[in-house]
Order: structure tokens, then C-alpha cells, then sequence
């Protein structure tokens, strides 16, 4: 055993390996750098997917402002779909909507 080994025993442990200090954990939870939430599909877990009804969209974006991970797609001030890569299914976007013409569906899979 090696000096350096050692330093990772104490006598009272009788062999177990010593604990780390609090000084000594690295810090978790750290997020590096920014767009990292890209790199991570979400919506692969959830159990409802958003569907809009055409015909009774008024765009008034309230969809948009409440959708909690900006998965409202939108293109000149207009909604045209859902990021279902990153949607959860929550149903905000629905139970926002003035019009009710966002339904949430049980996802087929």
C-alpha cells in the first residue's frame, strides 16, 4: 500500500474507505452553459399530446405566453403546432385557451 493509499483509510474505519469532507463533493446541479435544454428531448415521457382545432383558433397566443417549456410553435404572430419533442403533455396550453380549441388526446405509441 502506497503512502497515498493510505491517506484514504483512518484507523477507526478499519479499512473502509474515509469519507469526503464537504469541501471535497463537487457541486451538483451546475449548469455550465447556456442551450443545454436542447440537447435533451423531454417529451418522450409524456402520456397526452396538445391538438388543435383549426377552425376555432383565434391566435391570441395565450397558448404561447402559459406553455411552461415554449413548445407553441408560431410563425408570423400565428400558433402553427406543438414542439412534441419537448412537450409534456400538461394540458396548460388547453385549459388556457379562451376558444377551447386545443383538446389533449392520450398519446398513441
Amino acid at each position: 500500500m502506497t503512502k497515498e493509499d493510505s491517506k484514504k483509510y483512518t484507523k477507526k474505519d478499519s479499512g473502509a474507505p474515509r469519507k469526503k469532507g464537504w469541501k471535497e463533493i463537487p457541486i451538483g446541479g451546475i449548469i455550465d452553459k447556456g442551450g443545454t435544454a436542447k440537447e435533451y428531448k423531454t417529451g418522450d415521457w409524456r402520456t397526452f399530446i396538445p391538438v388543435k382545432d383549426e377552425a376555432k383558433c383565434i391566435n391570441c397566443m395565450i397558448c404561447w405566453v402559459y406553455c411552461p417549456d415554449s413548445c407553441i410553435k408560431t410563425k408570423d404572430d400565428k400558433m402553427v403546432g406543438f414542439d412534441l419533442d419537448y412537450c409534456k403533455g400538461c394540458g396548460i396550453c388547453a385549459s388556457v385557451c379562451p376558444v377551447k380549441c386545443i383538446r389533449m388526446v392520450k398519446e398513441e405509441k
